[in-house]
């Protein structure tokens, strides 16, 4: 009778032990989880998560309880590397790789999913798309205005006779405008980061079905306004639609 009482005895003991100790038993975690710590004596707690080793504060039986049964992360290979973010100039390309084992039991937490590098876009439009500087008017000028960048006296062309040009709507992001731009009303419209739409009748002088300095898709490029000195800044063009007539208040293409 009393072989029963003292073993029963001793496992109590052991138990004690281990918990004033502290025990990863019923815990193991991957990483740094301040949060993954058990009781212990000196110091008042440890820690069962795979940083331990390195702060050295893990629990006595870390070890032998996480790192026996421990499965770390495995990745699989890297992607392919996107197109360049920029068509033109300064843009970044990215990759991932996607988890084949997560982590348990504090195993060794996953590496880096995604990376990211520089490039510089090179659409073959890019230099004359860029080059050309968009000069815009409200949609309430008729076509018989002068432009102050033409000789005086000379006004912009008219449509020639027979079937009109194919029209677009050009949809641009505006990234920068002048102080000058609050001189007018229509102008002082025009402030950053706002939506405008540029409608397109085509190039008149050229017949051709589109306008000088649309740019290119998430391409920054530059505007003026033809009847506001010194009103002008820089957008990015965010699509074309062809076919379509900008809803009011709309900028025209000069």
């Amino acid at each position: 009778m009393r072989a029963p009482l003292l073993r029963a005895g001793w496992l109590l003991a052991t138990a004690c032990l281990l918990c004033a100790a502290g025990s990863c038993r019923h815990r193991c975690c991957p990483g740094r989880n301040n949060a993954c710590w058990a009781p212990g004596a000196r110091p008042a707690r440890c820690y069962c998560d795979s940083y331990c080793q390195r702060s050295g504060d893990c629990c006595q039986d870390y070890l032998g309880t996480c790192r026996r049964a421990a499965v770390g992360c495995a990745v699989g290979p890297w992607g392919p590397w996107s197109g360049c973010s920029s068509p033109c100039g300064a843009g970044s390309r990215a990759r991932s790789r996607q988890v084949t084992v997560p982590p348990r039991h504090g195993g060794d937490p996953c590496p880096d999913l995604k990376q990211r590098r520089g490039c510089l876009g090179q659409h073959p439009t890019c230099g004359t798309a860029k080059g050309n500087v968009a000069k815009i008017l409200p949609n309430s000028f008729s076509q018989d205005f002068r432009d102050p960048w033409r000789r005086a006296g000379l006004p912009l062309p008219e449509e020639p006779s027979g079937s009109p040009l194919p029209g677009y709507c050009g949809y641009f992001r505006l990234a920068q405008v002048g102080a000058p731009c609050r001189g007018q009303p229509w102008s002082r419209r025009l402030q950053r980061d706002r939506r405008v739409c540029v409608q397109c009748w085509g190039n008149l002088p050229h017949r051709r079905p589109h306008c000088t300095g649309h740019g290119l898709q998430g391409a920054r490029t530059f505007w003026v306004a033809a009847s506001v000195v010194g009103c002008q800044g820089s957008w990015v063009q965010e699509g074309l639609q062809e076919g379509c007539v900008c809803s009011p208040p709309a900028l025209i293409f000069v």
